[in-house]
């Protein structure tokens, strides 16, 4: 089943939707349950909801798999407000300037995570806490693997938007020294881009990020997606890729 309910973002003084993932008979099987957070929530359940009418069918997958609670905030719609939630540094591409994702990691981890752990039967420790996304998110998920490693032990990056922060990206991983048992899933897709250039230049910027994974200890699985393109549509056939690699015994 799916849940929704409202948060107050005091970083950007606005409430936002919610969207919970809960086994069914989560409130009767006596169980405690990992938790992955996300974002982009409202892409993520429903076409109904997601911005291109196609979500990634988390779902679907998850009731054949009840093992999991998946907590995902909504995102800011309004022009760039995505984008500036979304990154943690600051930028000039796209008119991101001043990137506000380390103040929503901050309410993430300090507020909504307490929030969740109080509501639901969650195994809130790091081992069964994990952060993921696409794109935008994807770049947040690294961010907060390693600034956050004490909370988070798993990531999942699709499609990362690393690009127009890579520097800062590689410091922040390097510095962080992510505990041995860490684990990240990175993917790129072959239709990201139209031109072979383009196509090298997504499978430098991942696999840079990839080593500076190993390097600093991690476990990673970088996936190279074929005819993968930068959608949900695409990245809705990982879902079984990275759940195994993530929570998976090997």
């Amino acid at each position: 089943m799916v849940t929704t309910f409202a948060a107050h973002m005091p970083p950007y003084g606005c409430d936002r939707t919610i969207f919970v993932y809960l086994p069914d008979d989560w409130q009767t099987s006596g169980r405690r349950y990992p938790v992955l957070y996300m974002f982009d929530g409202h892409n993520l359940f429903f076409d109904s909801t997601a911005t291109y009418g196609t979500c990634w069918g988390l779902k679907e997958y998850l009731d054949k798999r009840p093992d999991f609670i998946v907590v995902a905030p909504d995102c800011n719609h309004e022009g760039n407000g995505r984008l500036i939630e979304y990154c943690p540094y600051d930028s000039d591409w796209s008119d991101i300037h001043h990137g506000t994702g380390k103040a929503t990691m901050e309410w993430m981890v300090g507020e909504l995570k307490p929030t969740i752990d109080a509501a639901y039967p969650t195994l809130p420790d790091r081992e069964h806490t994990a952060i993921g996304g696409s794109s935008m998110g994807g770049l947040m998920s690294l961010f907060a693997v390693s600034a956050y490693n004490s909370v988070f032990s798993k990531a999942a990056c699709l499609s990362p938007s690393v690009r127009f922060c890579m520097e800062d990206m590689l410091a922040d991983i390097a510095a962080a020294a992510p505990m041995r048992d860490t684990r990240v899933y990175v993917s790129w897709g072959e239709n990201e881009t139209t031109t072979k250039a383009g196509l090298a230049r997504y499978t430098n910027n991942a696999m840079c990020v990839v080593r500076a994974l190993l390097a600093a200890g991690a476990q990673v699985y970088p996936y190279f997606q074929p005819e993968g393109a930068h959608c949900e549509a695409d990245w809705c056939k990982q879902n079984p890729l990275y759940f195994d690699f993530l929570f998976g015994e090997g």
